[in-house]
């Protein structure tokens, strides 16, 4: 077989070998590291990876490209698995209220929060929300994101907003190197027009927009915020039963500020992910365990909103719970799109080691998507996913933090990043 790309004396190469699943508990510290490592691509896959010098029967020709991995650190594409990347506005001046520790359910309650961001998504036209999230997307893939989640949300009850966000995102995941898997999310607020009867809107989710997301083909996933003030235990059930018959799997907002029970939820109804989790109860994340939900924590989050409380990340390994790290990029709780960033606050505030980190970002990650046999490990078959750190080691990158260790990006076999720019 012949190697259009090659990336040889690679001081670090982190594989992530291993089973085509959620990694848990010792598994997610097994990275398969090789010392001076080699990988070779043909075309958009993996077709060799090992150590030292490439076997005989991978042909090269005066058409294979070659990188340099001497003191650097290989790993797979990072992936994202939860981001609000299509949005309009900002929300700066809400800044000096979370210095105050005015709590987001009141900043919400006053008209803010994601409501605010709900008015600039549907006065802003598909081309205003377009290039705002391709130039956060271009940043994304400069910090070696390669795969993300986007979901919708800020329409609400405006469907066609809704409708909006999620053309953005399937545009975008033709139009740019990130492939970008979409997630429905209009149970993301009760809509003022319906704060006396939600159940109303529950069921407009429920019976109307579901079906037309889906007859467009539009999402993958469906998420509920479950949250005290924002949607109950048993409408978040209806909704997401309701997405799952359509073809839409389930995810969840869960125990982001009150121990309301999503943690529970999520593990009864077998959502592929249940998110944030910082006040999640013991049972909730025991059954979580047994049925294998994915923990998708977002440190950054907790970083921003400055409560002081994290998710238990430790506890949740202990006990068996598959962890995946993503920003929650969005313009109020986390306005970053630095993954790099989250990765570091996991290691020093949550006490991940590297190991588990790096585990969380790629095949993990891969697996909150769906998609751990394509993508989020380097092995022979798998798509040719790639970032080359600028790093002696994998440590470096967390302890360094603050900054991008990028060197170069392949997407699919092709160098889509190098040199600090986009290469289209």
């Amino acid at each position: 077989m012949k190697a259009t790309l090659v990336i040889k004396n690679i001081d670090n190469l982190i594989t992530l070998k291993g089973e085509n699943k959620p990694r848990v508990k010792n598994s997610l510290k097994d990275i398969g590291i090789i010392k001076n490592g080699v990988i070779a691509l043909d075309g958009e896959k993996i077709v060799y990876v090992g150590e030292g010098e490439l076997p005989s029967d991978i042909i090269i020709d005066e058409n294979t490209m070659f990188l340099d991995g001497n003191g650097k650190t290989v790993t797979p594409g990072l992936v994202d698995s939860h981001t609000h990347l299509v949005h309009g506005g900002s929300r700066e001046n809400e800044l000096a209220m979370k210095l105050k520790g005015v709590p987001y359910l009141d900043i919400l309650a006053a008209g803010g929060g994601i409501h605010s961001t709900v008015k600039s998504t549907r006065e802003s036209t598909f081309e205003q929300l377009y290039n705002k999230a391709k130039k956060s997307l271009d940043t994304m893939l400069g910090f070696g994101v390669t795969t993300i989640e986007a979901k919708s949300g800020y329409g609400i009850d405006d469907f066609d907003t809704e409708l909006k966000q999620l053309e953005v995102a399937n545009k975008l995941n033709t139009d740019h190197p990130v492939d970008i898997v979409s997630t429905f999310m209009a149970a993301h607020a009760i809509p003022k027009d319906y704060k006396d009867n939600p159940d109303e809107f529950v069921d407009i989710i429920i019976k109307d927009m579901i079906p037309k997301v889906a007859e467009r083909k539009l999402a993958e996933f469906c998420d509920v915020f479950c949250e005290k003030g924002v949607f109950t235990i048993e409408q978040s059930r209806q909704i997401l039963l309701a997405a799952r018959e359509y073809g839409m799997e389930p995810k969840l907002h869960a125990d982001e500020i009150e121990p309301l029970g999503g943690a529970e939820l999520a593990a009864e109804i077998g959502c592929i992910t249940a998110d944030h989790l910082i006040a999640a109860s013991d049972t909730g994340i025991e059954e979580m365990a047994k049925n294998t939900v994915i923990a998708n924590l977002l440190p950054g989050t907790s970083f921003n909103l400055q409560t002081g409380k994290f998710a238990m990340a430790r506890k949740m390994i202990d006990i068996g719970v598959p962890v995946a790290l993503s920003t929650d990029y969005n313009p109020g709780s986390c306005p970053t799109e630095n993954l790099q960033l989250i990765m570091s606050f996991a290691s020093l505030i949550m006490k991940l080691t590297p190991e588990e980190v790096i585990t969380a970002v790629t095949i993990n990650g891969a697996a909150a998507l769906g998609l751990e046999s394509e993508i989020g490990s380097l092995e022979i078959g798998k798509q040719g996913d790639i970032v080359i750190f600028d790093a002696p080691n994998l440590e470096y990158i967390l302890y360094h933090f603050g900054v991008n260790h990028v060197d170069t990006v392949v997407k699919k076999g092709k160098i889509v990043y190098r040199d600090n720019k986009i290469i289209n």
